[in-house]
């Protein structure tokens, strides 16, 4: 099957600083990817290559077989890649109704961000479009609450529910679950890997917490020092020496019993 994104040679620096180097990897239609290393492994600066917020020194990004290299954030979205934040990116003035109109005019936009802004907001397509993605994300009791008074778990769901808009094929998600408590942490991924895998987007999710990879990811790739130490399942990745010495902190004597969960 060929890949919806296709990585070759990749590298970012900055100034004398090398944040990313030599990564070439392909990814297959619908598989889940989860993104690990700890802070300042790279990880942020793969997923600014890919979306378009930087430009990359070196190498190749291909989506659908289209060279996207260096295009920018909103030339990239409108071909079919979208992300989240760690920080949700929601209008906290509106309702959850509205901000997901707000992204579906937006999502439909073709030419400037102005342009974007003077779509119908509450045009019969775009209530049905917002309507949708409300159901799927199971967001539906807060439907009319404002965005600024919506407890975590719900105000993620929101933030991802947006970044869906307009349905692209490819989503990078950041830290999914940051800020969220760990009563609610599966639970939240629950819902929003059964939402996008109904559509078969393609994910990658960039996460600290070990758990949660394990139990969402198809694969894993393991960040260290600006590239990909581990390529492989979660559970091959996880076991790697290299992952557990520099990432999740669970390299120990052979025998000996317990991990960490948080890299």
């Amino acid at each position: 099957m060929n890949a919806i994104l296709a990585v070759r040679n990749l590298e970012k620096t900055f100034g004398s600083v090398v944040a990313a180097r030599d990564i070439s990897l392909d990814v297959p239609p619908a598989q889940t990817i989860g993104i690990i290393g700890a802070n300042g492994a790279g990880k942020t600066t793969f997923v600014n290559m890919i979306t378009g917020h930087i430009k990359p020194s070196k190498g190749s990004i291909r989506f659908e077989d289209k060279d996207i290299t260096g295009l920018p954030s909103r030339a990239i979205t409108r071909l079919g890649i979208s992300r989240s934040f760690q920080v949700a990116q929601i209008f906290p003035s509106l309702t959850v109704r509205e901000n997901l109109c707000v992204a579906a005019a937006i999502a439909r936009g073709k030419d400037s961000i102005l342009a974007c802004a003077l779509q119908p907001l509450h045009s019969p397509a775009t209530i049905a479009e917002a309507g949708g993605i409300i159901e799927l994300f199971q967001i539906a009791g807060y439907r009319d609450v404002l965005a600024s008074t919506l407890p975590q778990g719900a105000r993620k769901l929101l933030d991802i529910a947006m970044a869906v808009s307009g349905w692209p094929r490819l989503l990078l998600l950041d830290e999914p679950t940051s800020g969220v408590s760990v009563e609610e942490k599966f639970a939240i991924m629950d819902v929003v890997m059964s939402a996008l895998r109904s559509r078969k987007i393609t994910i990658l999710f960039v996460e600290h917490d070990m758990d949660i990879v394990a139990r969402f990811a198809d694969r894993v790739l393991a960040f260290y020092d600006g590239t990909v130490i581990a390529d492989g399942t979660p559970a091959a990745a996880l076991a790697d020496p290299q992952v557990q010495a520099f990432i999740s902190g669970t390299k120990r004597a052979a025998g000996s019993q317990g991990s960490a969960t948080h890299a």
